[in-house]
């Protein structure tokens, strides 16, 4: 019961740290403990790196280890899902598509949410498929911001075919990465499977790192020519806000 009492003693402590540095009286104040005890546990947590004190003086803040683990928390997939869900449903609602969202895992993209379309006439459900970067528009985006050895390396591999349309030579590809790089979104049109159609953008951490994409998928028929920029606009705008929203609100969490 004691350990259980101090477990709960030092949650006390480390979120009267979460307003800011403090020392010891003031943290003591705040969680009605007695100062050495406060600084017994300041002195525990400081020990395991959850802690430490800021330079030339007596307060503590929050220590990097802490950070470290926040971080790494809140860039989980599961963490990602929870902070951009309410974006892929407002995205689904307004462009009346399947929204999704993506994440690279080695040379694959690996959905892991999925907002349905309202339409009665839709794409089936993605989340878990892992697919090849050159063969999905969240791919391209991925591509687009690797360093450049990274895809030298994917592109030297073989390149699978799941269409007609499915694009495999490796200087097409090229300047389609560079394209989607200066133009922060990317299409694809019946290139994984026949009939399918989606446009994706990057979504970035509190660091800059791109650590998923969104995107918005559905029939070939109701989507615009991805090569007519004069009708592509609408969708591939609400995409990129979306993504855009999506890390402002992973920069927060961090």
């Amino acid at each position: 019961m004691s350990r259980v009492q101090s477990i709960e003693r030092a949650f006390s402590v480390l979120a009267a740290l979460g307003d800011g540095p403090a020392g010891v009286t003031h943290i003591a104040d705040r969680v009605s403990l007695p100062k050495s005890t406060v600084a017994r546990l300041l002195a525990a947590l400081a020990a395991e790196g959850a802690v430490e004190q800021v330079t030339d003086g007596t307060d503590y803040r929050i220590g990097e280890r802490l950070v470290s683990l926040a971080a790494s928390a809140s860039s989980s997939p599961r963490s990602l899902i929870g902070l951009a869900r309410p974006h892929l449903v407002a995205l689904a609602a307004a462009t009346g598509e399947v929204a999704g969202l993506s994440i690279p895992d080695g040379e694959l993209v690996h959905y892991i949410d999925h907002e349905d379309s309202p339409n009665p006439v839709g794409v089936r459900d993605w989340t878990g498929t892992r697919l090849p970067m050159h063969a999905v528009s969240a791919g391209f985006m991925f591509l687009a911001h690797r360093r450049p050895d990274e895809v030298e390396r994917y592109l030297s591999a073989p390149l699978e075919r799941f269409t007609s349309n499915t694009m495999t030579d490796p200087g097409e590809l090229r300047a389609r990465i560079a394209r989607a790089r200066l133009d922060g979104y990317a299409w694809t049109r019946d290139e994984v499977a026949d009939g399918i159609t989606s446009v994706s953008a990057a979504v970035s951490d509190p660091s800059g790192d791109i650590v998923a994409a969104v995107h918005v998928h559905g029939p070939s028929y109701r989507f615009p020519d991805p090569n007519d920029p004069t009708a592509e606009g609408s969708l591939q705008h609400w995409v990129i806000a979306t993504a855009a929203a999506v890390s402002a609100t992973l920069r927060r969490a961090g």
